[in-house]
C-alpha cells in the first residue's frame, strides 16, 4: 500500500474515533495501534506498553504537573485583586489607560503560570468587572484580554514549552530563556495597539482617576511584591543554572503556598481544589502525551515521517516558504485541536523535516508556541474563547470577532521572529 493510502486510512481513523467522542489520548493510541498492527512487523501490544511507560516515567516531564499546580494555587489567591490595585495607578498616563492592565497583568501572571486559560481566567476576574464599571468599551476589554492571555503560553514557565521540549528532545531551560524576549515583544505589540486605538478614539476612553503621587503609586504596588519575588525565584534559579526546570517548579509550588498562606486564602478547601485541579489537567495532558509517543513510534516503524521529509525536500521550498506553509497548516489545525494535541501529534513527523531544512529547534519551538497561541483564539476550538464566553456571557462568534486584531498581532510577531531570529536565539546564547 502506498504512503498516501496509509496516511489517508490513519487520518480517517483519527477523525472517526475523535468524532465518536473518545478522549484524544485514547484516540492517538488507537490510531497508533491500527497503524502498527496493519503496516509493521513489530508486535503492537508490546510496543504500546513500553512506549507509554517510558513517556509516563520521564523525569523531564515532572516539571509539568508542578508548574500546573503552582498556577492552580495562585489562581485561588487574592492575586487578581491585588494586581489591579498595584497596576492601575501606573497605567493612568498611557493612551488607553486601564486597558493596559489586561496586557501587563497577563504578562506578570504568565510568568508564574504556564497556562493561557488560567491566565485568562485569573486576570479576567480582575479586569472585566473593573473596566466595565469604569465604562471601557466591551469589545476592547474582551478582545485585549483574549489576546494578552495567550502570553501564558509564551512567557516562561510554559506548559506547551515543556511538552514541545519533551516531544522534540530539546532543552526546556533553553526554551524558557528563548521565550522571554518574544513574550515581551508580543506584549509591547498588544500595548501599542491599545495606544493606537485610544489615540484614534479618544472619546471612548473614560476619564483618568484622580492623580496620585509617586509615593502613593509605590504604596499601591506593595501588593505586587510577593508575585514578583516568586517570578525572580523561579525563573532566576533556572537562568543562573542553580536549579533545573523541575527543581524550579518545586520551588514555585512552595512559594505559591507561602503567598497563599500569607494572604489568608490557604485553607483545606483551596488546597484540595488546587491539587485536584492540577491533577485533572495533568492526567489529561499525560494521557495525550502517552498516546502521541506511541503514535510517533508507530509512524516511525511505518516510515511516514522519513517519507514526508523526503517528499518536502523534493519540493525545493526555502526556509521562509516552509515556515509559511507550516504556519498556515497549524492555524488550520488549531481550528479543530487544542495546542498540546497539535504539538504532540505533529512533532514526530515534522522534526526530521525541520532539522533537514536547517531550522534551529529552539527557534522552531518558539514559532510553534506562537502559532499555538493563535489557536487559543480561533473558533471553534479556542480555549480562551470558551473561558471568556463563560465569564462574560457573550456569544462565541462575537468574542472571536473582537479577538481578530490580536490574532493579526500574533501573525506580525511570527513575521518579526522570522525576519529577526536573534529575538529568540540571542538570550539563550548569552546565558547558557
Amino acid at each position: 500500500m502506498s504512503d498516501l493510502a496509509i496516511t489517508g486510512l490513519l487520518v480517517l481513523s483519527l477523525f472517526l474515533i475523535l468524532g465518536s467522542g473518545v478522549w484524544i489520548g485514547l484516540t492517538l493510541s488507537g490510531v497508533a495501534w491500527i497503524g502498527m498492527q496493519m503496516f509493521s512487523s513489530r508486535p503492537a501490544g508490546d510496543a504500546m506498553a513500553v512506549t507509554i511507560w517510558g513517556s509516563a516515567s520521564s523525569w523531564t516531564l515532572t516539571a509539568l504537573p508542578l508548574f500546573v499546580w503552582m498556577g492552580e494555587i495562585l489562581f485561588r489567591t487574592r492575586l487578581s485583586q491585588d494586581m489591579f490595585k498595584g497596576l492601575s495607578p501606573w497605567m493612568q498616563a498611557l493612551p488607553g489607560r486601564l486597558l493596559h492592565t489586561n496586557v501587563v497583568g497577563c504578562t506578570i501572571f504568565a510568568a508564574v503560570s504556564g497556562s493561557s486559560a488560567a491566565t485568562c481566567a485569573t486576570i479576567g476576574k480582575m479586569t472585566l468587572p473593573e473596566l466595565k464599571r469604569r465604562g471601557y468599551p466591551d469589545h476592547m476589554v474582551v478582545g485585549t484580554l483574549a489576546g494578552a492571555s495567550t502570553l501564558g503560553l509564551l512567557i516562561p514557565p510554559s506548559i506547551i514549552m515543556i511538552v514541545y521540549g519533551v516531544a522534540a528532545e530539546v532543552s526546556i531551560a533553553r526554551l524558557f530563556i528563548a521565550g522571554v524576549v518574544p513574550g515581551l515583544v508580543l506584549g509591547l505589540l498588544f500595548s501599542g495597539y491599545i495606544m493606537l486605538w485610544a489615540l484614534r478614539n479618544p472619546e471612548q476612553v473614560p476619564a483618568a482617576d484622580a492623580k496620585t503621587s509617586f509615593a502613593q503609586k509605590l504604596a499601591a504596588s506593595r501588593s505586587l511584591i510577593p508575585v514578583v519575588l516568586l517570578i525572580v525565584a523561579v525563573l532566576g534559579s533556572i537562568y543562573t543554572g542553580i536549579a533545573t526546570a523541575t527543581e524550579a517548579a518545586a520551588l514555585g509550588v512552595v512559594g505559591s503556598l507561602i503567598i497563599s498562606a500569607a494572604q489568608g486564602s490557604l485553607n483545606w478547601a483551596t488546597f484540595r481544589d488546587a491539587l485536584l485541579g492540577a491533577t485533572r489537567l495533568y492526567c489529561m495532558i499525560a494521557l495525550i502525551l502517552a498516546g502521541a509517543a506511541f503514535l510517533t513510534l508507530s509512524m516511525g516503524y511505518i516510515g511516514l515521517p522519513r517519507h514526508l521529509a523526503e517528499w518536502i525536500a523534493t519540493l525545493g521550498l526555502s526556509q521562509g516558504q516552509l515556515i509559511a506553509a507550516l504556519a498556515v497548516f497549524f492555524i488550520i489545525l488549531g481550528c479543530f485541536l487544542d495546542g498540546i494535541s497539535m504539538v504532540v501529534l505533529t512533532m514526530g513527523v515534522l522534526m526530521p523535516t525541520v532539522q533537514k531544512a536547517g531550522i534551529d529547534p529552539i527557534w522552531f519551538g518558539i514559532f510553534i508556541v506562537l502559532v499555538v497561541e493563535m489557536a487559543q483564539i480561533t473558533p471553534p476550538v479556542g480555549f480562551n474563547l470558551f473561558v471568556l464566553q463563560g465569564m462574560t456571557g457573550k456569544e462565541l462568534p462575537w468574542i472571536a470577532k473582537v479577538s481578530v486584531p490580536m490574532f493579526a498581532l500574533v501573525c506580525l510577531a511570527v513575521l518579526l521572529l522570522y525576519l529577526f531570529p536573534g529575538l529568540v536565539t540571542w538570550l539563550p546564547q548569552k546565558m547558557m
